[in-house]
């Protein structure tokens, strides 16, 4: 029998929709890589497809503009520009570190941000974190929003924050806490129904404006 929760109708129509699914943890056994991989689980229950990553594969030298003007970019972020483009929305699952994001995953932003076309306008994402603290690694997450958005990217309202994560999880990787395995499986259920209405139906779109009246910028702005 399987240990996810009765799917309606509409949870079983196929999807067409495709999630790149990474934490944002170099560590082998990190809780975001469990909280990650019980979101890819998910959403391939509700069908969608996953292409799981490790932050290993995206993990990049410091951005330095000398880097990028002698020669093309460094193999990590060629390779999350790659799959970010491969997929119609990406999830993370991300520590906290000082109360703000880990650096290497604003390095990597960084350096796929001067990728044309820009990667992550337009494109939505959902942000999670797990941490063993009792705020479960929310303030990270609200850093994490700034430079998304600033590039455009459609980042769903409601994040996903695990406190005390140490102890949440139970034997079979999923949430001990029954309420919370709940909340957490509408979460991504809800997202999934977004990026499907966005994929397949334009008008679901918003236009972006950072200021109304501005004009791009092309050395200064990255939505394009």
């Amino acid at each position: 029998m399987s240990d996810h929760p009765p799917l309606s109708a509409l949870d079983m129509v196929p999807r067409d929709v495709k999630f790149l699914v990474f934490a944002a943890s170099l560590r082998a056994d990190s809780l975001n890589g469990r909280l990650a991989q019980l979101a890819a689980e998910a959403v391939t229950a509700r069908g969608g497809e996953v292409d799981l990553a490790t932050m290993a594969e995206f993990d990049s030298p410091s951005f330095n503009a000398d880097l990028e003007d002698d020669g093309e970019p460094p193999a990590g972020a060629r390779e999350l520009y790659r799959r970010l483009g491969d997929c119609d929305a990406f999830i993370i699952a991300c520590p906290e570190y000082n109360a703000s994001m880990p650096g290497l995953l604003k390095n990597a932003i960084d350096w796929v941000s001067r990728f044309r076309p820009q990667p992550f306008n337009e494109l939505p994402g959902l942000l999670m974190s797990a941490s063993p603290s009792m705020v479960g690694g929310n303030r990270g997450l609200w850093s994490l929003r700034v430079p998304f958005e600033h590039l455009g990217a459609r980042i769903y309202p409601d994040m996903f924050s695990l406190a005390q994560a140490h102890h949440a999880f139970d034997p079979d990787g999923r949430l001990a806490d029954a309420e919370l395995q709940r909340r957490f499986e509408s979460t991504i259920q809800s997202f999934m129904e977004l990026v499907e209405a966005s994929k397949h139906y334009p008008c679901a779109r918003s236009a972006w404006i950072e200021y109304l009246g501005e004009r791009l910028e092309p050395s200064l702005d990255r939505v394009e």
